[in-house]
């Protein structure tokens, strides 16, 4: 597990202060243990929604794991005073996991996304196949899309039971994804750990493009997200709310610890 001197808070919400192989190791440890452990990816948004939503901020602090999906995070975390390295992208993370899955023969499970229709399969059919590519030896213990009714998630947790699924994907976006598998995380039965992969299924899929690699090694994949899709404009102010919260607390805090002096 994460030690606990390597958990802070960011506008109060919690974030592992850890680089992908320290997330690795962590994750290594949720696979071997008994009972489910939830992983979560939050980004500057994500934190953001939680400083709003209660169940939210619980959840996240509940997890096994909690990795600084995000460029803002490691700008707050420098603005703290934190020993942030890098951060650490939710995609490229489930790529080690799925490397981790094939070399030791565990499986995984893909909830999410669109449904197949009659041009072409599932998002989460084509992830697997495209996961199956890179790594011939995984076992994809099932999938199942993530456009289901409320009355139907019993059934849905059924099914990913009777995969013997051991590691579960949800990409149903955030918060439902997460507070899915919290809602259900007694229920699981062979499933050790899940994570909220968000669109991550649809990069996989190859119906949605990644960012360019000149984007991602500058923290840049939210511009090219907006230059794709302008839409998102009120999402993309989330950012500079969130280091708005971010320097109006540090200079709080600053101003506290002078006073105490």
């Amino acid at each position: 597990m994460v030690k606990m001197d390597k958990r802070k808070k960011i506008l109060g919400i919690d974030v592992d202060i850890i680089n992908k192989d320290e997330a690795l190791e962590v994750f290594k440890e949720l696979m071997e243990k008994e009972g489910f452990d939830m992983i979560v990816t939050p980004n500057s948004e994500i934190i953001e929604n939680a400083t709003r939503d209660e169940e939210l901020a619980l959840l996240i602090s509940e997890a096994g794991l909690i990795i600084p999906d995000g460029i803002g995070l490691v700008y707050a975390s420098k603005l703290l005073g934190y020993e942030l390295e890098e951060r650490v992208t939710g995609i490229d993370f489930l790529t080690e996991i799925l490397a981790y899955l094939e070399e030791t023969g565990k499986s995984v499970y893909l909830f999410g996304s669109k449904p197949a229709d009659e041009e072409r399969k599932s998002v989460a059919e084509l992830a697997a196949s495209r996961m199956k590519e890179k790594f011939p030896q995984l076992r994809v213990a099932g999938t199942h899309h993530g456009y289901f009714k409320p009355e139907n998630e019993s059934e849905i947790v059924a099914e990913i039971n009777r995969s013997g699924a051991d590691f579960l994907c949800v990409a149903l976006g955030s918060p439902k994804q997460e507070k899915f598998m919290k809602a259900h995380a007694q229920e699981f039965t062979s499933v050790r750990a899940g994570i909220g992969v968000g669109g991550s299924l649809d990069v996989w899929a190859g119906t949605v493009k990644r960012a360019p690699e000149f984007y991602q090694k500058h923290g840049l994949e939210w511009l090219y997200r907006f230059a794709k899709q302008p839409s998102r404009w009120k999402r993309m102010l989330r950012l500079p709310v969130f280091m708005l919260k971010v320097i109006a607390g540090s200079k709080d805090r600053s101003e506290s610890e002078n006073s105490r002096e």
